[in-house]
Formats: structure tokens, C-alpha cells, sequence
């Protein structure tokens, strides 16, 4: 019998500031796309982030993955090297990438699959940067 693939997802808060710029853009072009979130000092979010990984459960230890494991590797990517930072200047991923949370899903995802021992597992990285504006990212 084939073992049931099930879906485990682990929540995380972190706080960031960014300022929405892009370099191929003029500052009026920038501040037409943008609009107050091209404000030169910036602005920050308490982002929510949600990490899900997908695999057959282990039948002997009834797990996909140890969930103090999924901890850890989030602690690594999220809190150490996003959380109280400007992503801007302290990420250098985004001195060429404009810091959207599109952007930033896409980060989150690559990064935890070089984390993770096994990261086929990894399947979606889910960010909440307000309650109504959420984006996903599942690595296609």
C-alpha cells in the first residue's frame, strides 16, 4: 500500500523594510508604478509566513518531516537573515531584484531548498505581507 502523501505547514513572523525601486525604471516611472511604497526612507511589514512541505508519511515515525526540523530551517533562512532587517541593504539578493513580496516568496522558497536535506519536500512558501495582500510561491 502506498503511503499517504500528506501536507505539514509551519507559520513564522518576521518584520522588514524595503523601498519598491527598480534601477531600470526613472524615479518618475518608480513613483507612478509604485506609488507610496517608492518612498525614499521606505516603510515596513510584519510579514506572516507560512512554509509547507509535502511528502509520504513515514510509517514509523508518522511524519513528513519533524516539525523541530522545519523550525530550525526556517529560524535559518527567516529570522537570521530577514527578520529586523532592510532588505534592500542588508539582503543581497536585492541589490538587482526589486524587493516585492513576490520577489521575496521567491527568495524565501530557494533559500529553504538549500536548507533543507531533502528539498524535493519543499512545496509552497505562502507570505501574508497584510491581511488582504498574500502571495505563494511553489517553485514553477
Amino acid at each position: 500500500m502506498a503511503h499517504p502523501i500528506v501536507y505539514l505547514t509551519r507559520k513564522e513572523s518576521i518584520s522588514s523594510c524595503h523601498r519598491l525601486h527598480s534601477n531600470n525604471l526613472s524615479d518618475e516611472e518608480n513613483k507612478a508604478i509604485y506609488g507610496k511604497c517608492n518612498n525614499f526612507w521606505g516603510h515596513g511589514h510584519n510579514y506572516t509566513v507560512e512554509v509547507t512541505v509535502r511528502g509520504p508519511l513515514d510509517p514509523i515515525t508518522g511524519m513528513v518531516m519533524n516539525i523541530s526540523d522545519l523550525k530550525r530551517y526556517m529560524k535559518n533562512v527567516l529570522m537570521d537573515r530577514l527578520d529586523h532587517k532592510n532588505l534592500d541593504k542588508d539582503v543581497s539578493y536585492f541589490k538587482n531584484v526589486v524587493s516585492t513580496t513576490e520577489n521575496l516568496a521567491i527568495y524565501i522558497y530557494n533559500e529553504l531548498k538549500k536548507e533543507l536535506p531533502n528539498p524535493d519536500l519543499l512545496y509552497e512558501v505562502k507570505i501574508h505581507e497584510t491581511d488582504n495582500n498574500i502571495v505563494y510561491y511553489r517553485g514553477e
